[in-house]
């Protein structure tokens, strides 16, 4: 007997010390070859391998585990011990030490908001710094564009920098190469150029613009990876991850960007030809949509392990697309056995492309730099603001407001069709090979506000559908406000999506949406909001009497 414990006992360390390694990394790839996937269509054999393996290996580094880090696994009267879940498109990481700072300090987050004259009244502020608090207690983050060796972005590896300084485990997948020659320094004397014959000869304050551009478009040897994709951290160690790109692609990042021949995108580069001309609004990339899947183990979690499916759906193509990416994914994760959670960025806009104004697409191709904020720039700004408007109201309209509001509704015949609706009547609709379902029960009592409805308590609703996660800078009524962000969890032993009477184990509670937190900076931190939710670890003591 006492052979076989320590048998056992030794197949129980060695489980947990494999589980503790690091995924081998694929190798980076050198600047010299980027150029080369920009330059050449069909790239050298072992080019293109060396660019496969990147795009489905992923980097994995469960260091702050190693280090003796543990979940918090915070408790509140309502649902007990939880695990709380966030996920934030951080639009590449453009603003790194407020995103950093969201998630570690308070005090910190609101020095940042007076270095950067925030607007906040004494209410708000208090939210915002309450808002942090919750980030602060998220055992698990999903990160969506994420940056890693580009110039916009510093050169920062965005997932392994927020790592250290959460003090979390990582892993993190590449979706992209960055490929375009203005982002990788190859055309920049074209832009200069193009700056100079727009606006003249430059007074001091453009002159300050442009040795920015120079310098944010010059990259130092070896710095440059081009890379951007997906994270996750997390306090638990994590296992088994991988990366599955989808097979089907509504956007081909590379030939499609560098043709820009239909008669839309050739009105739109003329349009945009006062600033960069089209150059700016293209993004030409190596590599597509994918999903970053890994569990996390421990005996206090459902079965004792919980998958985690991080995702960005394509933007730039339609709803039917993104619905074939979702059937993919789900046909992907269907024989899991345990509780999952699948969060990120589904881009249920309602429409393909998402919209983007021209003073975001210059924040977006060169970063935060001192010259955003200058007087010089205002010029640009100015100049660009009719045609950002302009399509930002066209491609606003093409949803209706209903939609916008809602995604998941139903469309109506005669009244209105959503073009959203099929996506996640395929998501309610599902079920995992044992017959358990996604959670889409909603009830008043476990939703942050106290809202009923589809989702209510794993996203939270406002007055009319959901709270927006992203928003353009100007708005119309609720033109321009859109729910693309979601958090959905397959809970523990949930056989019917709607069923207020099955165990809440594991079961979503309290979704928000901490725009407060996200707007508490001018043009705020990104361009969609954090959300978050929680997921008791045992039976919730809520009771069910006077639930919906």
């Amino acid at each position: 007997m006492r052979l076989l414990i320590l048998f056992l006992t030794y197949l129980f360390c060695t489980s947990v010390a494999w589980a503790q390694q690091d995924k081998k990394a694929p190798e980076l790839l050198t600047y010299d070859e980027i150029v080369q996937l920009y330059q050449q269509d069909v790239p050298s054999e072992a080019l293109r391998d060396k660019l496969q393996q990147l795009l489905t290996t992923p980097f994995v580094s469960n260091r702050a585990f190693r280090s003796g880090v543990r979940p918090l696994k915070p408790a509140s009267p309502q649902i007990g011990k939880f695990l709380r879940v966030a996920e934030w498109n951080i639009e590449r990481g453009l603003e790194f030490d407020a995103v950093k700072l969201a998630f570690t300090n308070p005090q910190q987050f609101a020095e940042l908001m007076d270095q950067n004259k925030s607007n906040a009244g004494p209410e708000e502020r208090s939210r915002i710094l309450e808002q942090v608090k919750l980030l602060r207690e998220a055992d698990l983050i999903v990160f969506n564009e994420v940056d890693w060796g580009i110039n916009r972005t510093l050169f920062r590896n965005v997932a392994a920098e927020l790592a250290a300084a959460l003090r979390m485990n990582y892993a993190y997948g590449v979706e992209f190469v960055e490929v375009d020659p203005i982002t990788m320094g190859i055309d920049q004397q074209v832009v200069v150029r193009e700056v100079k014959e727009t606006y003249g000869e430059p007074a001091q304050n453009k002159t300050e613009m442009l040795e920015h551009v120079k310098q944010v478009m010059t990259p130092e040897p070896g710095s440059y990876r081009g890379l951007h994709g997906t994270a996750i951290l997390s306090r638990y160690a994590l296992e088994n991850v991988r990366v599955v790109p989808f097979k089907f692609q509504g956007h081909d990042w590379y030939a499609d960007e560098k043709r820009k021949g239909s008669p839309l995108t050739k009105v739109e580069g003329k349009l945009s030809a006062d600033v960069f001309k089209e150059q700016l609004v293209r993004q030409v990339r190596r590599g597509g949509r994918m999903m970053l899947i890994g569990d996390i183990v421990d005996d206090e979690l459902p079965s004792g392990r919980i998958t985690i499916v991080a995702t960005h759906l394509e933007d730039m193509t339609t709803p039917t697309n993104r619905k074939k990416q979702l059937i993919e994914l789900l046909d992907e994760i269907k024989t899991i056995n345990h509780p999952v959670i699948l969060a990120g960025d589904m881009n249920t806009s309602t429409h393909d492309a998402a919209p983007v104004s021209v003073t975001r697409a210059l924040k977006e191709r060169f970063g935060s730099g001192k010259w955003w904020a200058e007087e010089g720039v205002s010029e640009v700004v100015r100049q660009a603001t009719p045609f950002g408007w302009a399509y930002d109201v066209s491609r606003g309209l093409i949803g209706f407001a209903r939609n916008m509001d809602d995604p998941t509704v139903r469309s109506i015949p005669l009244v209105g069709k959503n073009p959203e609706a099929s996506f996640f009547a395929r998501l309610e609709n599902f079920r995992f090979a044992d017959g358990s379902a996604f959670d889409f029960r909603g009830t008043r009592a476990r939703s942050s506000n106290g809202r009923a409805g589809n989702l209510a308590d794993s996203n939270e609703r406002g007055e009319k559908g959901f709270v927006p996660t992203s928003e353009l800078g100007r708005t119309y009524g609720p033109i321009g406000k859109y729910k693309l962000d979601w958090i959905f969890v397959r809970a523990d032993s949930l056989s019917d999506p709607h069923d207020a009477k099955q165990p809440y184990r594991f079961a979503p509670h309290f979704g928000r949406t901490l725009k407060e937190l996200n707007q508490s900076i001018p043009d705020r931190i990104s361009d969609h909001s954090p959300i978050t939710v929680d997921l008791p670890l045992g039976e919730p003591p809520i009771l069910q009497d006077g639930e919906p």
